[in-house]
């Protein structure tokens, strides 16, 4: 496994759990479709979270969130749509969330940033 791939593992694990922490219900983690992946699924006043999670371990390239592209927003949304249709007994209200982890080299968590409702 790459380390990207293992950054990317753990910074979901800790958006999970601070989702979780929040009152989220998680659904799914890595629901993958033809239009991609997303990272968690998750429920939140009945409604349907969609939830992007970018981690980093420096701020060389950016924060984690600067690398939210308008791209990968329509590919999680259509891919949020497939899961939609798959679950047609999940509530009918959904958005896209974003949660962005700084790490540091140790890998201890620096900074945890909630976006709710990121629009294309």
């Amino acid at each position: 496994m790459t380390y990207q791939k293992q950054i990317g593992n753990e910074g979901e694990s800790i958006a999970a759990d601070f989702l979780r922490q929040n009152g989220f219900h998680l659904l799914e983690q890595n629901f993958t479709s033809r239009y991609g992946e997303i990272d968690l699924v998750a429920i939140q006043s009945n409604c349907v979270v969609f939830v992007e999670v970018k981690t980093r371990t420096t701020q060389t390239f950016g924060m984690p969130e600067d690398s939210i592209t308008p791209v990968k927003l329509e590919r999680v949304q259509n891919a949020g749509l497939m899961w939609l249709q798959e679950h047609p007994e999940a509530p009918g209200d959904w958005r896209i969330d974003v949660i962005a982890i700084l790490m540091d080299s140790k890998r201890h968590v620096q900074d945890i940033k909630h976006f709710v409702n990121v629009q294309l």
